[in-house]
């Protein structure tokens, strides 16, 4: 299956998001099923940034939200030079089959100015089986 890719060309900061299911990890008949996202971070800015902290929207595919806010990004808080990109994997239990997530990072730059970078909408679903 070809990986779905979900973007935001910010002005400041470039965001792109890979979901993925995590086949081995998930058990459907407990309602447990484990996605993982792979996050690109691009620094588009002339300036040298830090990213600080993020909040994320989660939902399920019952409707059911959760809201998740954190100091940097896997035990990480990065510091990007101009044209530098951050990459990184993380994961998203969920109890339904499918979901969403969307979020914000929240950075400085090298003279103090906090701003937001928007982390797209990007989904989770099951990969389609051919028979």
């Amino acid at each position: 299956m070809k990986d779905i890719v979900y973007h935001n060309d910010g002005d400041q900061v470039n965001v792109t998001v890979v979901p993925f299911y995590v086949n081995k990890q998930s058990k459907p008949s407990e309602n447990f099923y484990l996605y993982g996202y792979t996050v690109k971070i691009k620094n588009k800015s002339p300036k040298t940034i830090k990213l600080i902290s993020r909040h994320w929207t989660i939902m399920n595919g019952k409707g059911k939200k959760r809201e998740v806010d954190g100091r940097g990004v896997v035990g990480q808080t990065p510091v990007l030079k101009p044209g530098e990109t951050f990459e990184y994997t993380s994961a998203c239990p969920l109890d339904t089959p499918t979901g969403n997530m969307r979020g914000l990072y929240t950075l400085s730059d090298d003279e103090k100015h906090m701003f937001k970078a928007k982390i797209p909408l990007f989904f989770f679903q099951l990969p389609q089986t051919t028979h």
